[in-house]
């Protein structure tokens, strides 16, 4: 099997992630991988002001050239982690002007808030029940990839998961299944992909994100292009229980993880 990269990695240029990126270049060269890419935070407009989600790509390109100088052995790439929010059109345009102005060689989406609300705080659930905040979630979600598609892949579809107060942290695909498969089916439709973020088991979650059950239907509704990310935050969590994403794709039908450079895909087999 071949080694598979990490597409979903954070460093001291994400608001928040304080781990140099000097520290994630060698634990990726300590884990035997042929490159890293970096998928740092821009959450344009986030309703929190504590936390400051933009970049100084001026900074960021010459941190980057400065370790591609340094470490011959690995390739070293620019991605983003883009922050899209439904209710906010006039992000289309901010977030075009700078997937246009640099040289990304990937660009994941990911929704972490909509309508004013930041979901890792948990704020969709204080009016609306476990099943209701999960119905409202996939809705905003369907309106993001309708409406935004400069990118390669959708990120953590389901991480919603994570959050509420709730004992029975599960989200059964059958409950949102017409919703699901309309998401899906748009995102195989643009021609773009989707990640299996491992987090979910970091987070106790006993499941990945997407769950097993929504990655098989994209599956299943001829989706093949993903990518395999550990949403890592510190060197430790670089590739973190990627043997069980492999083992999860592979017994679902899966041949190849996709990788990107220069927002282009190539595909290893797995």
């Amino acid at each position: 099997m071949n080694i598979i990269p990490d597409y979903h990695v954070h460093t001291e240029f994400s608001g928040d992630c304080n781990t140099p990126a000097e520290e994630l270049v060698s634990r990726a060269i300590e884990l035997g991988l042929k490159e890293v890419i970096f998928t740092d935070h821009v959450d344009f407009d986030y309703p929190s002001k504590k936390i400051l989600f933009e970049i100084n790509f001026e900074e960021y390109i010459k941190k980057i050239e400065s370790l591609r100088d340094y470490y011959k052995k690995i390739d070293i790439l620019m991605g983003i982690e883009i922050g899209y929010q439904p209710n906010l059109p006039h992000l289309n345009d901010r977030y075009n002007e700078l997937l246009n102005t640099y040289p990304f060689d990937f660009v994941i989406c990911s929704m972490h808030a909509f309508e004013g609300l930041e979901l890792d705080k948990g704020g969709l659930f204080r009016e609306n029940s476990q099943q209701e905040g999960y119905k409202i979630y996939f809705e905003n979600l369907k309106k993001t990839v309708e409406n935004f598609d400069n990118c390669d892949v959708y990120g953590h579809l389901d991480f919603v998961v994570r959050y509420g107060n709730f004992k029975d942290k599960i989200l059964r695909y059958e409950d949102y299944k017409d919703i699901i498969d309309e998401i899906l089916t748009i995102i195989i439709s643009k021609g773009k992909g989707i990640e299996l973020n491992t987090s979910g088991l970091r987070y106790k979650l006993n499941s990945m994100h997407p769950s097993t059950q929504i990655l098989k239907r994209y599956y299943e509704l001829g989706g093949r292009i993903i990518t395999v990310g550990s949403d890592a935050h510190v060197a430790k969590d670089l590739c973190a229980d990627f043997d069980k994403a492999i083992k999860e794709l592979k017994e679902i039908g899966f041949k190849e993880i996709t990788t990107f450079k220069n927002r282009k895909p190539s595909f290893i087999k797995i």
